[in-house]
């Protein structure tokens, strides 16, 4: 990579841009303990950055609901899509260095393994063609950690992958971003992430600037 910005940034969502996990975790328990069920931390940790349909199977296997998985995804989604329109809580730090990738006329993509109604009840509280393009976990065929979502993102902006930078918060979204062959930042929030060959680990992207995300990987 040569130049001084990225060719496109793209972005994770949920634990990345927007710290929702709390949201989904209220969710996810509620929703078990209205059947009968017990859901514990190490329960919910075990879903983040999952493929939606996944993270509904696993609760599946681990509770006494009898919903379909499609049924699941949707109560959980109602309910963080209705808690996201009550408050938006932005990660320290993205909301700025995406404002600022905009300025710079660095193209981005949001890349979630949230469906449409949660990604566009987010995006809709960010100045318009914040985002380029938009991928999200109910368009694709294969979710995080395969790489199709990140190769979907890239195919849409029109951009080389390798030029590309991703920047995730999870195991399984940081596995997609270098399947892809994108060098990706990892900003752990909720869940560890093991040190990952062609990914680098900050603590945040607070005070972050378009121009440190190559320096990163120099």
């Amino acid at each position: 990579m040569t130049g001084a910005l990225p060719a496109a940034v793209l972005w994770d969502m949920d634990g990345t841009l927007v710290d929702t996990e709390p949201y989904w975790i209220a969710q996810e328990r509620a929703l078990v303990e209205e059947h009968g069920g017990v859901w514990t931390d190490e329960h919910a940790h075990q879903l983040v950055g999952n493929d939606l349909l996944v993270s509904a199977e696993y609760i599946l296997a681990h509770s006494p609901i009898e919903l379909t998985p499609v049924e699941i995804v949707h109560e959980l989604l109602a309910g963080v899509v209705a808690s996201v329109a009550e408050h938006v809580p932005w990660r320290p730090g993205a909301r700025e260095l995406l404002a600022s990738l905009v300025d710079h006329a660095v193209p981005c993509a949001l890349v979630t393994m949230s469906w449409e109604s949660l990604a566009m009840a987010v995006v809709s509280n960010l100045p318009k063609g914040s985002f380029a393009a938009v991928v999200t976990g109910d368009v694709v065929q294969h979710g995080k950690p395969h790489p199709e979502p990140y190769l979907a993102a890239a195919r849409l902006l029109g951009v080389d992958l390798g030029a590309c930078i991703a920047i995730e918060d999870s195991p399984p979204g940081v596995a997609s971003a270098v399947a892809a062959g994108i060098p990706t930042i990892a900003v752990p929030s909720h869940v560890e992430i093991p040190q990952t060959v062609g990914a680098v680990q900050i603590s945040t992207l607070a005070g972050l600037t378009p121009q440190d995300l190559l320096r990163l990987f120099a």
